[in-house]
């Protein structure tokens, strides 16, 4: 369900990005998604419960957790404008792969090896989306590479997340950080709109960025959560490989795109690299086939 509803909510957001300015799109549906996730831990059980902040814990959400993802939502709002919905899935599809590689130098052991194999797929997955947009001489270019830059600041912000989530539960960080990155984005918000021809209210619009802010935010995130209670993170997480194909039936179905020559080819080389990349390998090909470290 939580795949499912990402997929709607990335369509949706393309869908509003053509219209509205992106800061605008990023800054009001974090703040809506955030107030709305405290709102419900504050008088309901639902999404568990809140806990209390020091001043220490409330300066790094938002300056380790607000920040990191007020810039990645910039950029991939951005990323929207010039490519494909599914193309900017995709790449964000490749974010563990970056994290694995982030968390160590390259070496001799079995591990290492394993991990930037995992890297070469992806990155290889990378050059397959990028090649058609490099050839054709359009814009998308600048798409593609935003969305690859979205894909390392969803790495980067992850990396933070997890930090805060030492003394937080996920869904608290999420509360927190959100509605902090639509407050700290509001200022540039107000100057995009100064620079463009403002918002138009129409109710369509509207309606789906409500959508994006509650069914993409709270509700994805509280599908997420159940799951983390019943399953192991490594397991959950692996059905982020399904965001990319749920967001290409949502703007096909919903958008009308269509789904380039090259993006199953990517999709099987990045969901090569990340499945590749996971631990546990030895339990599937036997110690034998795996040198120990």
């Amino acid at each position: 369900m939580a795949v499912f509803l990402w997929g709607a909510s990335n369509t949706g957001t393309k869908y509003l990005v053509m219209e509205w300015p992106p800061i605008f799109v990023g800054s009001t549906r974090f703040a809506a998604a955030g107030l709305a996730m405290l709102a419900i831990m504050r008088w309901t059980n639902w999404l568990g419960k809140l806990t209390p902040l020091t001043p220490k814990l409330d300066k790094e959400l938002w300056l380790r957790g607000g920040l990191c993802l007020g810039v990645y939502i910039v950029v991939f709002n951005w990323a929207l404008r010039y490519t494909s919905a599914s193309h900017v899935a995709l790449m964000l599809g490749a974010s563990p792969v970056w994290a694995l590689v982030w968390e160590e130098r390259p070496s001799l052991r079995w591990r290492s090896v394993q991990r930037y194999g995992a890297a070469g797929l992806a990155v290889a997955g990378v050059a397959v989306l990028f090649w058609p947009s490099l050839r054709s001489g359009t814009t998308r270019w600048l798409g593609e590479l935003l969305a690859l830059a979205a894909s390392l600041l969803w790495t980067t912000y992850s990396r933070q997340s997890r930090a805060l989530g030492a003394r937080l539960s996920g869904v608290e960080v999420s509360a927190h950080v959100m509605w902090r990155a639509g407050v700290l984005l509001f200022p540039l918000a107000l100057v995009e709109l100064m620079a463009t021809r403002g918002v138009m209210l129409r109710p369509g619009l509207v309606w789906v960025q409500i959508y994006c802010a509650v069914g993409g935010g709270v509700a994805a995130y509280a599908f997420w959560n159940g799951a983390l209670r019943y399953w192991r993170a490594s397991q959950v997480l692996l059905f982020n490989n399904l965001v990319p194909l749920s967001t290409m039936a949502w703007a096909w179905v919903c958008l009308g795109e269509k789904v380039s020559p090259t993006f199953w080819a990517a999709m099987a080389l990045i969901a090569g690299g990340v499945v590749l990349g996971q631990e546990g390998w030895e339990k599937v090909l036997g110690a034998r086939f795996v040198p120990a470290e």
